[in-house]
């Protein structure tokens, strides 16, 4: 014998009940059936809706109206009338004087199972299937607690046997879910969940082989798809996971329906009738034996908190506390106390928040007069994240993650036999948490959440780079980099699921003008977006003081833009302090070398104890190429300057590569790698542009034809043919001296033989002596620099 369970969704007009009534005719028929049904679609609510307009003397009529209507839709010629007028005498009666007991709504709300179930029998019998209605409320008893009743076990048991004794084997009982009645007849309810206890009661009665119960989804999920993205269906649990998850959150199943099937070890399936062929979620006795199984979230619960010096050490505190609460019949969930009970705090329903301080406030009456307790505090902004099923070697890393979110849980409290652990957070950062923590668990992809600044050649190349390799980086590393806001100095483009190929279009037509960073934050906070990083391609000095703003609300930086390093030391030292604080991570590889692995490479042999003494190299891309060369040819320097203009190697205006000032940032973000304390003033830095075109228009710069010719060739004649120019930076680590400057080197060097826009670095260390680690590649240009950056986002990702 079976029982199968429908649920409202899965009875709904049209699509939904059509799918119901199709499972049930394929369903077995040579075994006895019961279906257990709810009140279709929304007719709860509509009959709660009606009940609340009468009370207010509201117009309920036309909303009645919709409501038979709808009842009738599936088949016109069924008789529902004495269904419909006792609902209108009951409406009619709250009109009348303005209020009703929970007694008369549990009255009212019962008409929708039994319409429910009278629509579905007359159906199964016009397609010649033999059913017949049935009533719950004849075997079904309750004690006469109206509105939390609680069923009479032993009596309903009895009743249900001899009901059924002499059913008709190949007759479809279809019977009434959520609602029973009192020893005096009069009608009661199950509660959350009602339905699928009546289910279970029914089976646990009647020995049922199985339970189905049919939804609008295809099973339990790893956690609620309307929160996490990558949900997905749990195939097998054990009672047992299932009651932890039942209790913590899952709306499919309540833990009360699981102890019928428990007792007689029944087996029950949730399945989808919209999608009859999946094989939805088994819950039996033994499960599958896997570890974590789910993370579910609460919400609308309340933290109460007791803190004071009166509970240090004192006897029978927490005794006090649950005995005053169980007489009003609050009920709680997770409790937490430190081990000088200096202070308590547990989680209520938030229903019962301000009932559950008043109580306490009452009972601790005495001792806060005495100081003795600070207060009770009652927090209804907070959620509960359960992890259900064993294994928590990830804690560490969910605590790191969170934080590094900004996610601060108030408590932690873990099981006994370590089935679940839950933390308590801001009601607000439930949805990050979850997707977070179910990442973690379920090695599902990982979500960096992209803001995206500067559309020049590096930013836009970046863009084009990350959207043509999202999907082959999710295929083979499982995460998502999702480019979720693009901004310039005038407008910002935001996009929570991330913008598309035609992102510049957008960003001109769509993008918000003259935004602030507070807008972006709050974008960010609506819409709980998780891992979220701000990948500064800029040039723009003023935007690196954004910086402390985005890290302390969550942001990890990574930049293409050098002023953040090489602004006074004071900036940057307050900077580190903030990253640390907030656990932020700060990534700008390219800021020295675009692409090449410099700065880590320094920041590896620093911590590792081997001394750098000196650190030498061309570091600018652009000026490689333009001595390299003009050193190795006999052309004018304008003409390869023009060169070096017309294929990006320069900046618009070539004078800020040859002023020498963005070789001495690079020099200076070196000098602080190893703990040197210099200024951008403190690096000697030979200005290579003639003073009289120092000032002026770019246009008027490069008119100067002649006059640079001159001046370059002049110092090209004092290199002999052996010789080459360069323009090199040089970190003298002992004498803490910082110099670039334009020298003659032997072509048999290193430096000497570079070649095209590389360029080069030699770190001399104590262990290296006198031969150098070189580091060698191609240190200019838009595609190189956007890798970097890439590179860069690659591995916050991997340490996320």
């Amino acid at each position: 014998m079976k029982v199968l369970k429908f649920g409202g969704k899965s009875l709904a007009n049209g699509k939904p009940l059509e799918s119901a009534l199709e499972v049930i005719k394929k369903t077995d028929l040579g075994s006895k059936i019961y279906l257990v049904l709810s009140a279709r679609g929304e007719s709860t609510q509509t009959l709660t809706q009606l009940i609340e307009l009468a009370k207010q003397q509201k117009d309920y009529e036309s909303l009645l109206v919709t409501f038979i209507q709808y009842q009738c839709s599936p088949c016109p010629e069924i008789d529902l009338s004495r269904e419909f007028k006792e609902i209108e005498r009951i409406l009619a009666g709250v009109a009348l004087l303005g209020e009703y007991s929970v007694k008369i709504k549990e009255r009212l709300l019962a008409f929708g199972e039994i319409i429910s179930c009278k629509t579905v029998t007359h159906i199964l019998n016009q397609n010649d299937l033999k059913a017949r209605f049935v009533d719950a409320r004849q075997f079904i008893k309750t004690d006469s607690n109206y509105g939390e009743a609680h069923v009479l076990l032993e009596l309903s048991d009895q009743k249900t046997k001899s009901y059924f004794k002499d059913a008709d084997a190949e007759v479809i009982e279809v019977v009434t879910g959520f609602i029973a009645s009192d020893l005096q007849g009069n009608t009661t309810t199950l509660g959350a969940n009602g339905s699928n206890y009546s289910a279970t009661l029914l089976a646990n009665f009647l020995n049922a082989s199985q339970v189905q119960n049919w939804t609008s989804v295809n099973g339990i999920y790893s956690a609620n798809p309307h929160l996490v993205n990558n949900a997905s269906i749990i195939r097998n649990l054990s009672y047992r996971e299932a009651n932890e998850l039942a209790n913590f959150g899952t709306e499919v199943l309540h833990a009360k329906t699981i102890l019928p099937l428990v007792e007689k070890n029944i087996p029950i399936r949730i399945l989808n009738s919209l999608n009859p062929d999946d094989e939805g979620t088994l819950i039996n006795e033994d499960g599958d034996g896997r570890g974590v199984k789910a993370v579910t979230v609460i919400e609308e619960v309340a933290l109460i908190s007791l803190e004071g010096r009166g509970l240090l050490g004192k006897v029978g505190i927490d005794g006090r506390i649950f005995s005053a609460l169980s007489r009003q019949n609050i009920s709680v969930r997770i409790i937490s106390q430190a081990s000088s009970e200096r202070g308590i705090g547990f989680i209520v329903d938030q229903k019962n928040a301000e009932k559950a301080k008043n109580v306490l406030l009452k009972e601790f009456r005495e001792e806060i007069e005495l100081l003795d307790i600070e207060d009770v505090t009652a927090n209804t902004n907070v959620a509960v994240i359960s992890v259900i099923g064993q294994n928590f070697n990830f804690i560490e890393q969910i605590y790191n993650s969170l934080n590094r979110n900004k996610i601060t849980p108030y408590l932690l409290a873990n099981t006994i036999n370590g089935e679940h652990l839950s933390l308590v957070i801001k009601q607000n950062d439930a949805k990050k948490a979850a997707n977070l923590i179910h990442s973690h668990i379920f090695g599902a992809s990982k979500t960096l959440n992209v803001l995206l600044l500067g559309k020049g050649n590096v930013g836009s190349t970046l863009i084009n780079q990350l959207l043509d390799t999202q999907q082959r980086l999710l295929e083979r590393r499982n995460l998502k980099l999702n480019i979720f806001g693009v901004a310039d100095s005038k407008k910002v483009l935001l996009k929570e699921h991330g913008i598309e190929q035609n992102w510049l279009h957008e960003l001109d037509s769509n993008g918000i003008v003259n935004y602030d960073f507070d807008d972006v934050i709050q974008f960010v906070e609506e819409r709980h977006l998780e891992n979220v990083v701000c990948v500064d391609n800029t040039a723009n000095e003023e935007l690196v003081h954004i910086y402390p703003k985005l890290i302390s609300n969550g942001f990890d930086i990574v930049a293409s833009n050098k002023h953040a390093n090489t602004q006074e030391y004071g900036f940057y030292s307050k900077l580190r302090a903030l990253l640390q604080e907030h656990k932020g991570k700060f990534l700008y590889e390219t800021n020295v070398g675009a692409g090449l692995p410099l700065i880590d490479t320094i920041k590896l042999l620093h911590v590792s104890g081997d001394k750098i003494k000196r650190i030498r190299g061309i570091f600018s891309g652009s000026l490689s190429f333009i001595f390299n060369t003009y050193s190795n040819s006999d052309v004018d320097f304008y003409q390869v300057l023009q060169q070096a203009i017309d294929d990006g190697l320069t900046e618009p205006d070539p004078r800020e590569d040859l002023s020498g000032n963005d070789v001495g940032r690079k020099l200076l973000i070196l000098a602080r790698e190893l703990d040197l304390k210099d200024n951008l003033e403190d690096v000697k830095i030979e200005n290579l542009i003639p003073d009289s075109l120092r000032e002026g228009s770019v246009e008027t710069f490069l008119a100067a034809e002649i006059q640079l010719n001159e001046f370059f060739l002049a110092r090209r004649n004092l290199a002999s043919s052996e010789e080459a120019l360069r323009y090199v930076g040089e970190l003298d680590v002992e004498n803490q001296q910082l110099e670039v400057k334009l020298d003659v080197v032997s072509n048999n060097t290193t430096l000497g033989s570079l070649q095209g826009s590389d360029s080069i670095f030699e770190i001399y260390t104590e262990s290296y002596g006198e031969n150098p680690l070189v580091i060698r590649g191609a240190g200019a240009g838009a595609q190189v620099t956007a890798r970097g950056v890439y590179s860069d986002l690659l591995r916050l990702a991997e340490n996320t």
